[in-house]
């Protein structure tokens, strides 16, 4: 099958040169940590941007957004001592010149203000208050600037207060940078946080915007350009994106008007008993559905008939325990295996993961293959580290706790962002990490961050289904991280495009739908006639 980013291979002259690059896919998908955007602060500065210049930019914005949310009225803009105050004295002044009644709300000390901030400051020339509750009593809008996203300890006092205060206003709030309270890196609430209307961002999100409980905090967030050139990211070089396709669609799969099912791969999915058949036959629809050519259930012989009704494209086969099913993998054309839904907890379960592991084949593990290991994961790990084909573990936050036992009683891992790498990197797969802020880290540090996922997709088998995506996506030659990352946004978009009312078996058959308007987007002949 065709990669997408190759150039012309297997469409003919009359077909494009050039399937599609990178560039041509939205961009500004990486996310900086607070440190990575202090560095690309100092590198823009370094560069001959005067620091002043890109806060009175982001000021700007800030104005923009508060006045499109409130085109009149009374604002007040509670500003800290840091830059963040800063830009919101610089939205505060901005307002004013454009007839808006402005009031200032300083949480510490004018004469503790530098640099910058004191700039913006010395600029405005309208009333400053000080903190109270009291202080937000008239206004029609609120602008955040207490606190950025380099919060790292707990918010306490007068602080904490205001952010109390705020909360209890039932007006708009308009965040500068990530609402007050939360951190920027992990997106976890220090204490309190401000519950935001909508946030403005500078540059590039960062984690904690799209991490959980921040990403709840900050309502829709807007990336604004304040003056920082992008040729600083090659210096940062930042390992966080958000998932995307800008992220994974140069290795994504296109068919080729030359190809045929087998050049597709050969997805296969280990299923349980006779009464807990119907995860595998999700996962199994999900397989064919992202592109697989050919998809094969491996059956126990007292479901054969269960899974042979259940299914039309997808053939069965009997395969009772880890001798046979190592017979069933020595044909390499089976190129990608799950196991785990609904396979069962145990001894056999354990088994038939290592005899999987011992394959060339990709190997996804979902559900029972990652309890079975539950309490003794080292064997798994083991196994893994020890093979040369990909990996992917999809565990869901109780299957992570049971499996990656060290990282759980490590006090200091408050990030899903870093847990998830941690365990990529204990364990040498690809770890994807579900939730609605679902985390994809391989084991070179490399992480995706979903954003996509809509609250409806939290159904029974829905992560079947994921995991039998993955597969197909692995059976038709992607890299584990990417396979994962793209199975995670196609099956976040699949869920949108059914929409309320969503069971498991209504992904696969939402996924044709999402992959036209991919293709379409990305700029491929994928389904055109051939000339």
């Amino acid at each position: 099958m065709q990669q997408l980013g190759d150039e012309g291979a297997g469409y003919g002259d009359a077909e494009l040169s050039v399937i599609f690059t990178a560039d041509s896919v939205e961009g500004m998908n990486e996310l900086l940590t607070p440190d990575e955007m202090a560095e690309a602060d100092r590198l823009t500065i370094a560069g001959g941007t005067p620091g002043l210049t890109l806060m009175e930019n982001a000021g700007a914005a800030v104005a923009d957004a508060t006045a499109a949310l409130v085109p009149q009225g009374r604002v007040t803009v509670v500003a800290g001592p840091g830059n963040n105050g800063g830009d919101g004295f610089v939205a505060a002044r901005l307002l004013a010149e454009r007839g808006f009644a402005v009031t200032v709300v300083l949480v510490g000390e004018a004469e503790r203000l530098k640099g910058d901030a004191r700039a913006a400051f010395e600029r405005w020339r309208g009333p400053v208050e000080a903190a109270s509750s009291h202080a937000l009593k008239d206004c029609d809008v609120i602008v955040d600037a207490l606190f950025g996203a380099g919060l790292d300890r707990d918010v306490e006092g007068l602080p904490r207060a205001m952010i109390d205060a705020i909360n209890a206003r039932e007006v708009p709030v308009i965040a500068v940078d990530l609402p007050s309270g939360i951190n920027g890196a992990t997106g976890a609430v220090m204490g309190a946080a401000v519950s935001a209307t909508q946030s403005v961002t500078f540059f590039r999100k960062k984690p904690g915007h799209l991490l959980l409980p921040g990403r709840i905090h900050c309502g829709p967030v807007a990336v604004v350009d304040i003056g920082i050139p992008a040729g600083v990211l090659e210096t940062v070089r930042p390992k966080t994106a958000v998932n995307g396709p800008a992220l994974w669609a140069p290795h994504f799969p296109v068919p080729r008007i030359d190809g045929h099912k087998y050049s597709r791969g050969h997805a296969a999915v280990l299923s349980g008993g006779l009464s807990s058949t119907g995860a595998a036959r999700l996962a199994a629809r999900g397989a064919l559905r992202a592109g697989a050519g050919l998809v094969t259930i491996a059956s126990p012989r007292e479901a054969l008939a269960v899974n042979a009704a259940g299914n039309l494209a997808v053939m069965v086969r009997p395969v009772d325990g880890a001798r046979e099913l190592a017979a069933f993998l020595a044909d390499k054309r089976r190129n990608a295996l799950v196991l785990g839904p609904g396979g069962g907890v145990g001894a056999a379960m354990r088994e038939e993961v290592l005899t999987a592991l011992a394959t060339e084949a990709a190997v996804v593990l979902d559900a029972d293959a990652l309890t079975s290991f539950a309490g003794d994961p080292e064997p798994l790990f083991e196994s893994i580290r020890a093979r040369s084909g990909d990996t992917v573990l999809t565990p869901h936050e109780g299957e992570f706790k049971r499996l990656f036992i060290a990282i759980d009683s490590d006090a200091e891992v408050n990030s899903k962002l870093e847990a998830a790498r941690q365990a990529a990197q204990i364990s040498g797969a690809a770890v994807l990490f579900k939730g609605p802020d679902t985390v994809v880290a391989p084991p070179d540090g490399r992480a995706s961050i979903a954003d996509n996922a809509p609250p409806y997709l939290a159904t029974a088998g829905a992560g079947d289904v994921l995991a039998g995506m993955i597969a197909g996506l692995l059976a038709q030659g992607m890299a584990g991280f990417e396979a994962a990352s793209a199975a995670v946004w196609l099956h976040g978009e699949a869920a949108t495009a059914f929409g309320p009312g969503l069971i498991a078996e209504d992904l696969p058959e939402a996924l044709p739908g999402v992959y036209r308007r991919l293709f379409t987007e990305l700029g491929t002949p994928a389904g055109k006639r051939p000339l």
